[in-house]
């Protein structure tokens, strides 16, 4: 088995070139410019992969957690863009990454290899005015038994180190939604887990994530690898 952990909203980098489009730094570094915490936690679960990646480009240039195609691939900074800039951005900023993701596990697959990927994600806890009573999501395609049989144990992991947490199945999102696991699973219906850890933005304080969180996680995957 090898372990694959992504982070594709690391950061809320503005390439120079589009840095004139985006004059609203406060947006920038709201939830809507990247996901807080997550390249931290990122960070520090990267030692125990066998394979890492992550974006520091803000989701609001490119999302490159959306298929080519879906309407939400644009910001509305970017949706309105002619066609050459927008295929520069796809080449220099997104096929670039999922592409490397999907070398190594095409690879690992071919040898026979099972793959778990991990991608660390945080959500905002309050949106549109409905607070989100969740601390860890877990998110999964809920029609494969390989995948619901993982977030279970993870869950149960999680919940044995402490019990404190609060942790919710296909929650703030649908794992089957649109996104870079769900593109995934159907390039490798076998030998793929593909799961979204979701982290409640509560716990951040200057985008970091706290140690104890952090060490939850580690653990718990570390399990699958004992």
């Amino acid at each position: 088995m090898k372990l694959v952990i992504t982070c594709e909203h690391g950061g809320n980098t503005i390439p120079p070139e589009y840095q004139s489009f985006f004059t609203d730094t406060d947006l920038l570094h709201s939830h809507r410019g990247y996901d807080l915490g997550a390249l931290d936690v990122f960070q520090y679960l990267k030692p125990i992969a066998d394979y890492t990646n992550y974006s520091t480009t803000s989701r609001l240039l490119i999302e490159l957690n959306r298929s080519l195609g879906h309407k939400n691939l644009y910001s509305e900074f970017t949706k309105d863009l002619p066609n050459i800039e927008k295929h520069k951005i796809v080449a220099n900023y997104y096929a670039n990454y999922r592409t490397e993701v999907i070398d190594y596990i095409d690879t690992n697959i071919k040898n026979n290899e099972s793959i778990i990927h991990v991608s660390i994600h945080s959500f905002t806890p309050q949106l549109h005015s409905v607070v989100r009573h969740c601390d860890i999501g877990l998110l999964f395609d809920s029609r494969k038994s390989n995948e619901k049989q993982f977030v279970i144990a993870l869950k149960d992991n999680i919940k044995n180190i402490d019990p404190n947490y609060r942790v919710r199945f296909n929650y703030p999102y649908l794992g089957k939604a649109d996104g870079f696991t769900t593109a995934l699973r159907t390039q490798f219906p076998n030998n793929y887990i593909g799961i979204e850890i979701e982290i409640n933005q509560s716990f951040c304080v200057d985008n970091k994530m706290p140690d104890t969180i952090k060490t939850v996680l580690k653990e718990s995957i570390l399990k699958f690898k004992a």
